[in-house]
């Protein structure tokens, strides 16, 4: 497993990978106790965001996905989750691509039930969106420069706005790590708990987009439109970002009807520049659970490839 995972993140070597990860599961070989090798290999396999949908991997990506979602039941609680996520990007976004009818309402049909799931947005999540932008803003400005320093002296001055008094000093020492302790992990929970929010919902803006661009597609058109009104419909629940670019699409959808309806010709394009700009914007973006990676995905990590 160590094997594959280390090889599985190079889209050269992504099919042999693949075949011999499926072959492990058809095998019986994953089970709770070779579950963290495992996950391992998908994780490395979904490390870039954008690999699971190019034309000559979709096929292998939904393939591997597709049979992981047999032994998800090894993994634990915060990895299914994740797995979740990469599924609506390798398996249900996929099938977008597809020929037949059948397959391609039945994925608009999971995106419209996966929107309605997702919780409102938040002011806080608009704040941590517009937070992470401007990150990735100035770090594209700031290519080569000197790195920030400023993170240093907040620590030191997190640590004395904590403890003015140097009171901490006269509490008993196995309290304050047991204090400490939770309050991480309950910290560390809800950002975990964030992090998969937001992949969720780039993950349908992802779905949204590549449905948009099947518009040229006749059969597909009128699933389309449905699930674009449905996604307008549930704007509130995506960031401020996602809703303007939602928003777009909607009123290039409604400008297509018109066209079809007075009989004057469709173009069949749709206004996806706000998805295209998001898409570059997360293209750089890290997943996971078990490191450090926050939302504009700029902090370092070492994926763990055994």
């Amino acid at each position: 497993m160590e094997k594959i995972s280390s090889h599985i993140k190079n889209p050269l070597k992504f099919n042999k990978a693949s075949k011999l990860a499926i072959q492990l599961i058809q095998a019986g070989s994953v089970k709770p106790s070779t579950s963290e090798h495992f996950f391992a290999i998908l994780e490395a396999a979904m490390s870039s965001p954008t690999a699971c949908n190019e034309p000559s991997l979709r096929a292998d990506y939904h393939a591997l996905l597709t049979a992981s979602q047999d032994v998800v039941e090894c993994l634990p609680k915060k990895q299914q989750s994740l797995f979740t996520v990469w599924t609506i990007r390798a398996i249900v976004a996929n099938d977008l691509f597809t020929d037949d009818s059948f397959v391609f309402s039945k994925a608009t049909g999971k995106i419209k039930e996966g929107i309605s799931n997702l919780p409102l947005a938040t002011k806080d999540d608009d704040i941590d969106e517009a937070a992470s932008l401007e990150d990735k803003t100035q770090a594209e400005n700031a290519n080569g420069q000197n790195p920030d320093t400023s993170s240093e002296v907040t620590i030191v001055n997190n640590k004395e706005e904590q403890d003015p008094f140097g009171l901490d000093a006269l509490i008993p020492s196995t309290s304050k790590k047991d204090g400490k302790a939770k309050a991480l992990k309950e910290r560390k929970e809800v950002e975990d708990a964030k992090t998969l929010l937001k992949s969720k919902r780039e993950a349908w803006i992802l779905c949204l987009e590549i449905a948009a661009k099947r518009y040229k597609t006749p059969w597909c058109q009128t699933g389309i439109d449905i699930l674009v009104k449905h996604a307008f419909d549930n704007a509130s629940r995506f960031t401020s970002k996602q809703r303007e670019a939602i928003g777009k699409l909607w009123a290039s959808v409604r400008e297509q009807q018109v066209r079809r309806k007075h009989g004057k010709s469709v173009s069949g394009k749709l206004d996806v520049n706000g998805f295209e700009w998001l898409q570059e914007k997360y293209a750089n973006e890290k997943i996971s659970i078990r490191h450090s990676v926050g939302a504009s995905g700029d902090r370092k990590c070492t994926q763990w490839l055994g």
